[in-house]
């Protein structure tokens, strides 16, 4: 199964002949992993006191793979690839009209209240298998 969320592309996320940058690509996809957590139980302001982790990125790997412009409508799918004992790697795409425009591997590592990295918590794995 996989995450699937809807974003426009605006003004904000363009340049002077309206294509959009390419950080926001990432932005976006910062967007859809807050947002499948969020579908999950896990909101970004609750991940903290629910399970004692925060989260940090270690590693993107992104591909750039057409254009986008303004007022595009985008749609940003999310999933989980690989899991470690203190990291998991989401696979993300973002598709325009169908079409793939924009793909990125994230490894991102969990982190407890001293700042090392910790555990992935089992209830966490258990709903990322899921997603898997």
């Amino acid at each position: 199964m996989k995450h699937s969320i809807d974003f426009r592309v605006y003004y904000e996320n363009t340049d002077a002949v309206g294509i959009m940058y390419h950080c926001d690509f990432i932005s976006f996809c910062e967007r859809g992993r807050s947002e499948m957590l969020r579908h999950i139980g896990y909101p970004a302001s609750q991940t903290c006191e629910k399970l004692n982790i925060g989260f940090v990125v270690r590693h993107i790997d992104a591909n750039y793979l057409a254009m986008v412009k303004l007022d595009d409508l985008l749609t940003v799918e999310t999933n989980v690839k690989a899991m470690k004992n203190t990291s998991f790697v989401m696979t993300q795409k973002i598709l325009k009209d169908g079409e793939i425009v924009f793909t990125m591997d994230v490894t991102v590592v969990c982190m407890g209240e001293q700042g090392k990295p910790t555990r992935i918590p089992d209830e966490l794995r258990e709903k990322f298998s899921d997603y898997s």
